[in-house]
């Protein structure tokens, strides 16, 4: 078998830094000549304002910018950068165009011609991967050459989320929702390692100026990172990716059954890193969200002193909507607790939860966990938070009708948290929101 090439290169300088890591890869070797070429950048999800903690969660424009660049110095003229992202406000049409203008990619469509694709306002196809099957973005896959930009994070669900991860964006909604849906017949890291079978000739350079721990989204910690991870094998990027994650790559789930499919023994050997050395680049991320022991109650409501309440920590049958959604709760929660225990409450996501013998009242969150659990015999009183994802008045309602009450302006509350966590880098000259916009000229 011959050694995949991967390049390990210190984010220095705009352009020059990017061009060193796609030479030392021979990145644009399978790049042919008046080529469309696909852009898959990580927006993963976009607040209200736009103001929130972008770095480790969100592909810098800086890079965006200087891979479009470089194609034009290749003489590529059919350039089109796609991105599926979330939206925050379930089906918000906006949000989508908003990213796309203050991120510059309109920009960077004005100056270079490129175009710039809604991904959920596009086709999908059908594409056959081993005894399943998932619709892909039409646009994606009819490209000549695909470029994978993805962040150097880790993930609460995956461990780390990086060029394969990456395209689960390019997936129409109801493939989505079905990597995450065991009943199926496969895990989420089972579909996630399917994912980089039938693309066209693909370049993979992961985005290390900034890395995440805990991620996918806001809530993670950041950190400068400057560093550049670049390969025209997807899987290896995402090995030397796990590598300077701190993590072993074949202990990373999707990464070593992605290997097992293309006949890779359990080594390194196959692999060769040029350009920085990874000890010089490794460093050691957390992945998990911080639970009690007995994995029932956030560790941040444990420490407060909650009880009376069991909160399991998501799997990974609970779909992206419904995680993020998740991912204030615990901190309302938090804020509606005054010091009693709650009246013996079970809170329920996903697919795979089931009601547990004891608890006065059982919240079935979202509606997948409402069709599993509606009527079990073990629960006393039911409270079903039915939707997908569930609205925030209809959260409201049932977290009220536990003995939980949830503050009535929620959404605003909430967007006032997402701008409050920007706190935590404000002062830090590091932390730069020039990296996630382009110049006008």
């Amino acid at each position: 078998m011959e050694r995949a090439k991967v390049a390990i290169v210190r984010y220095r300088s705009p352009y020059s830094s990017l061009k060193e890591a796609v030479e030392l890869c021979d990145g644009f070797s399978q790049l042919p000549s008046r080529a469309r070429v696909f852009i898959k950048p990580n927006v993963v999800v976009w607040p209200w304002s736009g103001r929130f903690p972008k770095w480790g969660v969100i592909t810098t424009s800086r890079v965006v910018e200087d891979m479009v660049m470089l194609l034009k110095e290749a003489d590529i003229k059919d350039i089109i950068i796609g991105e599926g992202m979330v939206t925050w406000k379930h089906k918000d049409a906006s949000a989508p165009g908003q990213a796309f203008e203050y991120l510059g990619y309109h920009e960077l469509r004005r100056r270079y011609g490129v175009k710039v694709l809604n991904l959920h306002e596009r086709p999908f196809r059908r594409v056959e991967l081993g005894r399943t099957t998932l619709k892909f973005n039409t646009d994606l896959l009819e490209s000549d050459f695909l470029i994978n930009l993805p962040v150097l994070k880790t993930h609460a669900q995956t461990i780390v989320s990086l060029g394969l991860k990456n395209l689960k964006g390019a997936l129409d909604i109801s493939s989505r929702k079905k990597c995450h849906s065991p009943s199926k017949g496969l895990s989420l890291d089972q579909y996630i390692s399917l994912l980089g079978e039938k693309l066209p000739p693909t370049l993979t350079l992961i985005d290390g100026i900034y890395s995440l721990e805990r991620g996918p989204g806001f809530g993670g910690k950041a950190h400068r990172r400057d560093v550049l991870i670049a390969s025209n094998n997807i899987l290896a990027a995402d090995m030397v990716g796990a590598l300077a994650l701190g993590h072993d790559p074949y202990q990373v789930p999707h990464l070593s059954m992605a290997a097992h499919l293309r006949g890779i023994s359990p080594d390194l050997d196959w692999l060769e890193m040029v350009g920085q050395p990874i000890g010089s680049v490794r460093q050691y991320h957390q992945w998990e969200y911080p639970y009690s022991e007995d994995g029932n109650l956030p560790l941040s409501l444990k420490r407060k002193g909650i009880c009376g309440i069991s909160y399991p920590k998501p799997d990974q049958s609970l779909c992206t909507y419904c995680f993020f959604l998740e991912s204030f709760l615990p901190s309302a929660i938090r804020e509606a607790w005054r010091g009693n225990p709650f009246d013996n409450v079970e809170i329920l996501t996903g697919k795979q939860y089931r009601p547990t013998p004891g608890h006065h009242r059982t919240i079935l969150l979202g509606q997948c966990m409402c069709r599993i659990n509606c009527g079990h015999p073990n629960i006393q009183e039911e409270i079903a938070i039915d939707g997908c994802p569930p609205k925030v008045e209809k959260i409201i309602d049932g977290f009220s009708r536990a003995g939980i009450d949830l503050k009535s302006g929620l959404l605003e509350n909430l967007e006032k948290g997402v701008e409050g966590s920007m706190s935590r880098y404000e002062g830090r000259e590091e932390f730069l929101e020039e990296f996630y916009r382009v110049d006008t000229e």
